[in-house]
C-alpha cells in the first residue's frame, strides 16, 4: 500500500462518514466501493465491516434518545436467522458482483410501487427487514438503502429514522465481518494498526455531519437521499459492466 493509497481511504472515511452521517446511508456505498479497487472482496468486506461499526456505533451513540429499540430487537433476530442461512450457504460474491448488486439495488428499490413497500412499523416487518436486509449486505456489502425502503412509509421523524438504523447497521457491520472473516484464509488486512486512526477518521465524519442534520428538514432529507443514491448507482453499475466485460 502506497502512501497516496492510503492518503486516498483516509480522505474517503472522513466523506463518507459525513454523508452517512447525514442520511444514514450513502456513505457505505461510497467507502466499499474504493475499497474494492485497493483490496479482494472478502477482505473489502471486512474493513468496511470494521470502519462501518465505528462510524454506525457512534451516530448511535449521539442519537441514542431516538432510537426505536423494539424495531432494533426484533431486526436483531431477523438478522441472526439470515446469517445463520447464509453461512451455511457459504458464497464470497466476486467484485463484479458486488458493483452490480450496489449499482442495481437503488433502481430496484425506486421500480417498487410505493403503495407495495413496507412500513418498519407494521407487526412482523422490522424482522422481516433483518432478516432481508442482512441476505443483501452479505452478496452486495450494502443493505441500508434496502432497509430504508421500511422507514420510507413511516411516520418516524428523519432522527429516529437515523437512530434506529444506525444501531440496526451497527450490529449488521459485526455479522458482516464476522461471515466473512469466518472463511479461511479469505480477509487479510495488512497492516491491523492502520484500523486505529481509520476509525477516529469515521467518528470524525460522523460528529461534522450533526449540525448538518440538525438543520435539515425531513422533505429536504428524504429528497437528497434518494437523488445521492441514484447517483451513486449509476456510477456502480457502469463499474461492474467494466469488469463484466473486461473479465
Amino acid at each position: 500500500m502506497t502512501l497516496a493509497a492510503y492518503a486516498l481511504i483516509g480522505a474517503t472515511i472522513v466523506g463518507s462518514s459525513f454523508v452517512s452521517g447525514i442520511f444514514g446511508m450513502a456513505g457505505g456505498m461510497i467507502l466499499l466501493g474504493v475499497l474494492l479497487t485497493l483490496y479482494d472482496v472478502a477482505t473489502a468486506m471486512v474493513l468496511f465491516s470494521i470502519i462501518q461499526f465505528a462510524a454506525n456505533g457512534w451516530r448511535a451513540v449521539m442519537w441514542r434518545a431516538h432510537v426505536r429499540w423494539p424495531i432494533f430487537w426484533w431486526y436483531a433476530g431477523g438478522a441472526l436467522a439470515a446469517f445463520g442461512a447464509m453461512r451455511l450457504v457459504a458464497f464470497i460474491p466476486d467484485k463484479a458482483t458486488v458493483y452490480l448488486a450496489l449499482g442495481a439495488m437503488p433502481f430496484l428499490v425506486e421500480l417498487l410501487p410505493k403503495n407495495a413497500r413496507p412500513n418498519i412499523e407494521w407487526r412482523g416487518m422490522p424482522f422481516l427487514a433483518g432478516l432481508i436486509t442482512t441476505v443483501v449486505q452479505l452478496l452486495s456489502g450494502v443493505g441500508g438503502l434496502f432497509l430504508d425502503m421500511f422507514f420510507q412509509k413511516s411516520m418516524i421523524d428523519r432522527k429516529t429514522t437515523v437512530a434506529t438504523k444506525a444501531v440496526s447497521q451497527t450490529f449488521s457491520h459485526v455479522l458482516r465481518a464476522t461471515y466473512f472473516a469466518s472463511f479461511a484464509g479469505a480477509a487479510q488486512i495488512d497492516p491491523w494498526w492502520a484500523l486505529a486512526p481509520a476509525f477516529l477518521l469515521s467518528i470524525a465524519g460522523t460528529s461534522l455531519a450533526v449540525a448538518v442534520l440538525e438543520r435539515m428538514t425531513d422533505h429536504g432529507f428524504r429528497a437528497w437521499t434518494r437523488w445521492i443514491i441514484l447517483a451513486i448507482g449509476v456510477v456502480y453499475l457502469a463499474r461492474g459492466t467494466a469488469l463484466v466485460i473486461g473479465g
